[in-house]
């Protein structure tokens, strides 16, 4: 990982500069000494440590004027090198769906991937992946880890016009100076077109007021479209989704995948809570193969604050969302695009006791030919969490027709322990056969799976 050299407490200028001066004072069997040791030291924890030095020192290399041989080159790179326990805290809350890859299954087998969330030095979560196979009977066995863990690279990715003015409206700066940068814009634009709009917008700095102020308002929202990429030589169990937009810097949290059927073309969505140290966010992840991913800002008051989960497919044409905007019950929200939702609708709201602090969805709803089950959590006394069920209508899943009174799953004497203590909480589990299987984070710092028979759960629900 790329280590810029600023503080976090003093001065706002790096260190960058002084840093390179150092390296260059020393000679060069010092230079040789101190790279022996580093690779003796590290080269068998990463897959290519002398490329990462190389890409690190290209990073720096402005600050080099004078030619320095290769060796002090990977130095200087390595200086600027440190290495990240992506799970060094925790792992918690994952999500599960049908794999892309579905040959070479024995019968009644069905192959899954798992998202997690890995939590490293100074709490900053990213996303990882692992890949698994669930069998007739519910037991779940993970494929093995691969080592070296690779980030993904981020880039650009193109901007809906339509979501963008969402977004400057939600913040209040859709005014007419805006306005006039996206009605020169086509339904979707690049980065590069945007700039060029807004140049031409400061261009009018005197005619027209507020510009410099619109034009970082703009190239701020635009900071929150990328794209993120792998090699797909890259095994899934490798693959991480590391913070990269503005608002996520210090955690993406919480991924919900499901697989989303739309107009016969499956593909799968992940909403996620972008945590900027301060305040949260919510965006949406899209890819159709683990391999390639865009994320985008959501807009829309029912997707702000945490824990949107959308529906696996649409209901009467439209896109359906669970919502906990008001951070404390569940709401229904329904959408024509996806990306905005702007309206949510009340669904439940604390009754027992377990989940009398705050209620929340557990992820995707699973379709059954009795209703949508939603998997909620709730939170109680001594902030501890639970796992519960709902029932919604088939046809209109903002009616509620059964609901558990009791909890499906609490934290035991055993899970009670650990970064978060007393917390059982999941983003989504799969249905396969007869059984809801269940994987869930306890304690904010592992994670178990537990199987439900999907009968028993049905008959120990109660009508509303």
């Amino acid at each position: 990982m790329f280590v810029p050299g600023n503080e976090l407490l003093g001065g706002s200028e790096s260190r960058a500069q002084s840093t390179v001066e150092r390296v260059m004072t020393l000679s060069e069997d010092d230079v040789e000494a101190s790279l022996a040791s580093l690779h003796e030291r590290f080269t068998s924890r990463h897959e290519d440590l002398r490329a990462s030095f190389r890409r690190n020192f290209d990073r720096v290399a402005d600050y080099v004027t004078s030619p320095i041989s290769k060796s002090r080159e990977e130095l200087l790179g390595a200086m600027f090198t440190h290495e990240v326990s992506l799970e060094g805290a925790a792992i918690c809350n994952p999500s599960l769906v049908a794999s892309p890859r579905q040959s070479g299954l024995a019968d009644g087998e069905v192959r899954v991937v798992m998202s997690y969330r890995a939590i490293g030095e100074g709490h900053r979560s990213s996303i990882a992946f692992r890949e698994g196979v669930i069998a007739r009977d519910g037991t779940f066995a993970l494929d093995a880890l691969d080592p070296f863990p690779v980030v993904a690279t981020v880039g650009a990715t193109l901007m809906n016009r339509k979501l963008f003015h969402a977004l400057l409206r939600d913040q209040r700066a859709d005014g007419d100076s805006a306005e006039v940068v996206l009605s020169s814009l086509g339904d979707e634009f690049s980065e590069a077109q945007l700039e060029d709009a807004v140049a031409r917008l400061v261009a009018q700095g005197d005619t027209r007021p507020n510009v410099y102020r619109t034009a970082q308002e703009l190239r701020s929202t635009a900071a929150g479209f990328y794209a993120a990429n792998f090699g797909a030589d890259i095994s899934l169990s490798r693959r991480v989704l590391w913070p990269a937009a503005p608002d996520e810097l210090h955690g993406m949290e919480d991924a919900r995948f499901v697989r989303l059927v739309d107009e016969g073309r499956a593909r799968y969505v992940a909403t996620y809570t972008a945590f900027n140290g301060v305040s949260v966010a919510q965006q949406l992840l899209e890819t159709d193969d683990f391999v390639s991913f865009v994320s985008t800002p959501l807009a829309g008051g029912a997707a702000r604050n945490k824990g949107l989960a959308v529906f696996p497919r649409k209901i009467d044409g439209r896109f359906v969302a669970l919502s906990r905007y008001d951070r404390e019950s569940n709401s229904i929200a329904f959408t024509d695009d996806l990306h905005s939702w702007d309206d949510a609708e009340p669904l439940e709201i604390s009754q027992l006791d377990w989940e009398m602090l705050q209620l929340g969805n557990c992820g995707a709803p699973l379709e059954l030919a009795e209703g949508w089950l939603v998997l909620t959590h709730g939170v109680g006394p001594m902030r501890t969490y639970a796992i519960g069920a709902l029932l919604l209508d088939l046809k209109n899943p903002a009616k509620v027709i059964a609901r558990l009174k009791l909890p499906l799953l609490t934290p035991s004497a055993e899970e009670q322990n650990g970064y978060v203590p007393n917390v059982v909480y999941s983003c989504g589990a799969f249905l396969h056969h007869d059984n809801v299987c269940l994987p869930y984070g306890v304690g904010d710092q592992s994670i178990r799976y537990a199987t439900v028979d999907l009968a028993e759960l049905m008959n120990a629900m109660d009508a509303v």
